[in-house]
């Protein structure tokens, strides 16, 4: 059995970056652990679950969302495009 090092579970340290740049890296982790506000109640509460899953710790929200942000630019695209044409619909 090998033994493995605690630093080798960090995104940054890990073969998983690859040859990624360390600037990118951090971008990515400071990203996926910052706080962001909940779209229900308001408040700086939502953290990073797991990846695209993301809880709202005042109001027990979960939310699908993207890997590192809660909002993508795709899911932005997507949910004005749905709301053009229900106006149209409705229209």
């Amino acid at each position: 059995m090998t033994i493995i090092d605690p630093s080798k579970f960090l995104f940054s340290r890990s073969e998983l970056s690859g040859n990624m740049a360390p600037d990118m890296i951090k971008k990515m982790e400071i990203t996926q652990h910052a706080k962001y506000t909940c779209s229900f109640c308001g408040k700086d509460t939502v953290k990073r679950k797991a990846v695209g899953i993301w809880e709202c710790r005042a109001c027990k929200k979960v939310m699908a969302g993207g890997a590192w942000t809660v909002s993508t630019t795709t899911a932005a695209t997507v949910r004005s495009t749905v709301r053009r044409l229900r106006e149209l619909m409705e229209s």
